[in-house]
């Protein structure tokens, strides 16, 4: 309470009078505060919201796109040979890992994504990465690599796991030689080849006939498809 006066026609009068009005005005200020407080506060919300649905809109469908894909087949001694292979099909890139009997991972990574529909001369790229070297090897696809591939993509849309069986299982066997004087720059390639292959020299190799009996290979890598399809690739180094 607070002490006014106020005037009469013969004398001032000393009256009491209270902070009513200065405390309904304030009472008037205080929604109108509170209002733009919650405005701000909920369009900060709906700013965060949007964010995190732009962000898990953007990296969800890519981790929705790979599949682990698991292929067990018999060898010719009649051993069970496990593979997996990573599926993704926004990219259309397939990578196989490739165990060998010590328990050390052979890479084989397929790059299909430069497919052009009627244009089987550049279909994509394979790199092979073998197990204790530190050197990749390119080739470019043909159309039976392209095949292979496409079987993989579309039978894992349906399961991840095959089983082979040893009697329908077709086998091939494929000589690259290794050009071993043409290494590739590791900036030229796609990131996914520059991911495998960091840190490695690099070779273009080509299908050859065989190594013939001067050459030595080097080693083969075993890649079997949903297909009944199993190819083993051997690789030696040509002549310079």
């Amino acid at each position: 309470m607070v002490r006014c006066w106020k005037h009469s026609e013969t004398r001032l009068e000393e009256a009491q009078c209270t902070d009513e009005g200065s405390a309904a005005s304030s009472q008037s200020h205080f929604p109108h505060k509170a209002f733009w407080v919650s405005l701000s506060a909920s369009l900060l919300l709906v700013i965060i919201g949007l964010g995190l649905t732009g962000h898990l809109g953007l990296s969800q469908p890519h981790s929705e796109s790979l599949q682990i894909v698991r292929i067990t087949v018999p060898d010719q001694t009649g051993v069970l040979i496990n593979q997996s292979a990573v599926v993704d099909q926004q990219n259309d890139l397939v990578t196989f890992s490739i165990a060998s009997p010590a328990n050390q991972t052979s890479t084989v990574l397929f790059d299909v994504k430069r497919v052009r529909p009627g244009d089987m001369h550049q279909i994509g790229l394979i790199c092979y990465k073998p197990v204790d070297q530190d050197s990749c090897y390119l080739r470019k696809m043909e159309k039976t690599d392209y095949d292979n591939v496409q079987s993989l993509l579309h039978e894992s849309t349906h399961k991840s796991q095959f089983q082979l069986s040893g009697n329908e299982t077709r086998r091939q066997t494929e000589y690259l030689g290794v050009l071993a004087a043409s290494q590739v720059d590791v900036a030229t390639l796609d990131e996914p080849l520059q991911a495998l292959c960091q840190d490695s020299s690099i070779h273009w190799t080509r299908r050859v006939e065989g190594p013939g009996k001067q050459r030595l290979v080097y080693f083969c890598i075993d890649i079997c498809f949903p297909s009944n399809i199993c190819v083993s690739v051997c690789f030696y180094y040509l002549p310079e």
